[in-house]
């Protein structure tokens, strides 16, 4: 667990608050500023008419119903109401129009009424209560008094008081405050969102919430140090700046600081995160339980603005394609939106920007790598490697994993999460390791001895050791020996771009003190073609193809295989099928150590690569 500074929290955090509303995240003036901002930027012009379009359709549509699918979770409904009071708040503000404020207070009203907010799970609540905050706050003065009345009182019973029972050290439902993943930033951000707008009429629930969410905070946030990656993958990493963020700007507006949170380390490069994630397919290296799909990220021009990042504005509107209201509120001129140090021009940040960034990066926080040829070219080739703490939050035993992209496609690919509601899905001690797709051999990479056991043993740690890059090439080393120290005394593997950075080379080198049953596993969706001679296989999709040559050892033969467990483990019912995939496999029954290669060559380019030590890389 990475050690990170502490808080001062304030004794008194109330005490420069500013009474006046709106104080979340905009303040007076700022509703008014967007229509003509949308005026002269394209990119506002695109949003506002988004938003407008979502929010007639929002009239259209019944309010969210108490509704727990799963069992387990009112997740969804929560989530359909902060994206409504967003689109329909920032509508009444912009255009006056009372259909949106009657709309927002149905969706309110029948909310407010449900019996709980699902305090079982508490991101349930804290997304409710971030959705009645923005509501309060943003249509206070529209509200009549008794409204106002019925939303506080909704934000009490269903919110605060289960929340600072959690800061209180007596947690009915979940401990939330000594969370180390994304449930402590969306958990606090939400309760801390409501305090803030309650701050004068609940000045005592709303000190003690914010005393508590500036307290554990830190708990979470340890895991951006020193540079800003986030060892839950990228979506997650989304989900947790989606509430840390918005706490963030909160602050500012409503208190006019946020007591150094914003100067933590590793947050000024954050935005760099998920701009290195992305392939040039537009899929993620979706490491840890996390699906392929880039979300949508307002966030981003927030800390463009914040730490002077215009690629991070460029990376969001490059991705066009939906959009929030934040968007447009993040993208008025007033500095008191981002706190002291507003770099405003790094709004103007275009492709030039992102062009101008390495090719490269570690993140040492998650102990990820992404490498690739170019940027802005959907042909390029990209490989994203990982060597991620198996203890991490979303743990898969995934160490030495990969994703390669090239020619427009993805050939090797990761899972997203198979059903949380599996039995035992979240049993990191136990049932979690029954599934395949959290399992080492549901990735792309090694099995040693498979058993009935783990197959990578869950409490391992990893390093990228090294990472090195030309024009040419680029290559990352990670050494995986903790977590195959059941069977083998080293296990290191490297990939690398080579061949002017089109072609992808992994290789792995194996020390044992006995022979062991060794498997290699790449999944596709490509359809595999074998060689006559087992050594190499066309793979084939879209129209594009890429060859894998196996170098080395010289005994060794590809295999195609299903996207299934192996025979020595049980098949779990409900499990996801994966009938859409295969698996490229190399099996060595007896290997006695020594080095594995397999070389990837888009468009069947014949290459000759020399061999290496990966202490020569």
């Amino acid at each position: 667990m990475t050690t990170a500074p502490t808080l001062d929290v304030p004794a008194e955090p109330l005490a420069n608050l500013r009474r006046e509303h709106p104080r979340l995240l905009a303040r007076p003036g700022i509703f008014e500023a967007i229509v003509p901002l949308a005026e002269r930027d394209a990119f506002a012009a695109r949003c506002f008419e988004a938003v407008h379009a979502r929010a007639e359709v929002i009239l259209r549509e019944p309010v969210s119903p108490y509704e727990i699918p799963d069992g387990k979770r009112l997740l969804a409904t929560s989530r359909r109401v902060v994206t409504r009071v967003y689109h329909l708040a920032l509508m009444h503000r912009v255009t006056g129009e009372h259909r949106y404020l009657d709309r927002c207070w149905a969706e309110l009203d029948a909310a407010a009424n449900f019996k709980d907010w699902n305090p079982s799970h508490f991101l349930d609540t804290a997304e409710m209560t971030h959705a009645f905050a923005i509501a309060y706050d943003w249509l206070h003065d529209a509200w009549s008094a008794a409204q106002r009345d019925a939303i506080e009182q909704a934000i009490v019973t269903h919110g605060f008081t289960p929340g600072l029972a959690a800061y209180d050290g007596h947690p009915v439902h979940h401990d939330f405050p000594n969370a180390f993943n994304n449930w402590n930033q969306v958990c606090n951000g939400g309760l801390s969102l409501g305090a803030l707008a309650l701050a004068e009429r609940r000045p005592d629930e709303a000190a003690q919430i914010l005393r508590g969410a500036l307290a554990s905070l830190p708990k979470a946030m340890c895991h951006l140090v020193p540079d800003g990656g986030w060892d839950e993958g990228p979506n997650y990493w989304a989900y947790a700046t989606r509430y840390t963020v918005p706490l963030l700007a909160a602050l500012h507006t409503a208190l006019g600081e946020d007591f150094g949170l914003s100067d933590y380390p590793g947050l000024a490069e954050t935005g760099l995160f998920p701009i290195y994630m992305a392939g040039p397919t537009d899929r993620n290296f979706n490491f840890s339980d996390c699906p392929e799909s880039v979300p949508v990220q307002p966030e981003m021009l927030w800390l463009a603005r914040r730490y002077n990042l215009p690629a991070a504005a460029a990376f969001r509107k490059r991705r066009d394609r939906k959009h929030h209201p934040l968007d447009l509120v993040w993208m008025v001129p007033d500095a008191a939106l981002i706190g002291q140090r507003d770099h405003l021009d790094a709004l103007a940040g275009d492709d030039d920007d992102i062009a101008d960034l390495p090719l490269d990066r570690h993140f040492k926080s998650a102990e990820v790598v992404t490498m690739r040829t170019t940027w802005h070219d959907e042909r390029a080739s990209f490989v994203g490697f990982g060597a991620v703490d198996n203890k991490a939050g979303h743990p898969m035993l995934d160490q030495g994993s990969f994703v390669f992209d090239a020619l427009g496609q993805r050939w090797a690919f990761v899972f997203d999460k198979d059903d949380y509601n599996l039995p035992g899905y979240f049993d990191v001690k136990h049932q979690r390791w029954s599934y395949y797709r959290t399992r080492a051999e549901g990735h792309n990479t090694l099995v040693v001895n498979p058993g009935d056991a783990p197959d990578q043993d869950p409490r391992a740690a990893a390093s990228i050791e090294k990472v090195t890059a030309t024009p040419d090439s680029a290559a990352a080393v990670a050494d995986l020996s903790e977590a195959y120290a059941h069977a083998a005394r080293s296990v290191k593997r490297g990939v690398a771009l080579v061949a002017g950075r089109r072609a992808l080379l992994v290789q792995d080198e194996i020390e044992l003190d006995e022979p062991c049953e060794l498997w290699w596993f790449m999944h596709t969706h490509a359809l595999v073609e074998l060689g006559d001679d087992g050594r190499s296989a066309t793979l084939t999709q879209a129209g594009e193809r890429v060859t894998a040559a196996l170098l080395t050892p010289e005994d060794a033969r590809l295999e195609v295989m299903p996207a299934a467990p192996l025979p020595t483990w049980p098949t779990p019912e409900r499990q996801a099928s994966n009938d859409d995939a295969r698996k490229l496999a190399i099996h060595l029954p007896a290997f006695v150590g020594g080095r594995l290669r397999v070389l990837l060559s888009p468009g069947g380019l014949e290459l000759e690569v020399p061999e290496r030590g990966l202490d020569q890389w």
